[in-house]
């Protein structure tokens, strides 16, 4: 029924960029949190500004959201146990995972009001991460042996996203081009962005571990990184170097999605280890 595909060809490169901390400072933080839960993460942002994500409510249970002109919507795949939103295209469209009563992962679309499960062939979980204006779905799958890969699923077609060499993988976001982001280990733990074949590195400079976790058209990157003092950070990559992005009194900062107007969307803990979503504006 479908194709089953694995890159894995293509040069293995890395990315020469330097740190540049000018912008840093010039940035509007806004958090995100979903009335009433105890935890929220942002996770993807569309042109028109509505993001998707995630929250934990006051009973312990798992939601998808979208957030579109300042009103929450709740996301829940039917008979899930548990589901989260990661991925919304400029079509509304919109991609993410539920957990099933007997606790399998699985990917789902959402569209016009209507979910369809989605699910590696083969595979003993799946997620979907996210979508662009083409339709073309990312995430990750675990194989039969527990081996976790990057996935594409374009026009009804699965192929494996994987690097160079053995190990993990995964593919977190796309943009309209079609270039793939994520990361990836051992040896290490690097960022990825897949275009034309190939795979080149995006590591933050003096990282510890880096993965890349969204794209827009542009090619401007956000992700997370581990700093020298094991710290988690967020980050933005584009022509004059990477920034870190980390909200005033986070302990904890992954930037997970940037639109065409550059705004930004990711999740951080605070001082009271409390996890929020939040929105990134210049």
């Amino acid at each position: 029924m479908r194709q089953l595909t694995r890159f894995t060809t293509g040069a293995l490169l890395a990315l020469a960029l330097l740190v540049n901390p000018r912008g840093a400072d010039a940035l509007t933080f806004t958090t995100i949190d979903v009335p009433g839960a105890t935890a929220t993460f942002a996770s993807k942002i569309n042109a028109a500004g509505q993001i998707v994500g995630g929250f934990t409510d006051a009973s312990g249970n798992d939601h998808g959201f979208v957030l579109d002109n300042g009103t929450y919507i709740t996301i829940d795949f039917p008979g899930g146990i548990a589901t989260g939103a990661f991925g919304i295209n400029a079509a509304g469209q919109i991609v993410g995972i539920y957990i099933d009563p007997a606790a399998v992962t699985h990917g789902f679309l959402l569209e016009h009001g209507h979910f369809t499960a989605i699910d590696f062939p083969g595979s003993t979980s799946t997620e979907a991460f996210d979508i662009n204006a083409r339709g073309e779905i990312v995430g990750r799958f675990n194989d039969a042996s527990g081996t976790v890969h990057g996935f594409l699923l374009s026009k009804s077609t699965f192929a494996s996203i994987d690097p160079p060499g053995p190990g993990y993988s995964q593919a977190i976001g796309i943009n309209a081009h079609g270039q793939i982001v994520g990361g990836f280990e051992p040896p290490g733990h690097h960022g990825f962005i897949f275009d034309n074949d190939a795979f080149a590195l995006v590591d933050f400079p003096g990282g510890l571990a880096t993965d890349a976790l969204g794209i827009d058209a542009a090619g401007r990157i956000v992700g997370r990184y581990v700093d020298a003092g094991s710290v988690f950070q967020g980050f933005l990559m584009h022509q004059a170097g990477f920034v870190t992005i980390a909200p005033p009194g986070s302990t904890f900062t992954e930037a997970i999605g940037i639109n065409a107007s550059g705004d930004i969307v990711g999740d951080y803990i605070d001082a009271s280890g409390t996890l929020h979503g939040f929105l990134a504006t210049q």
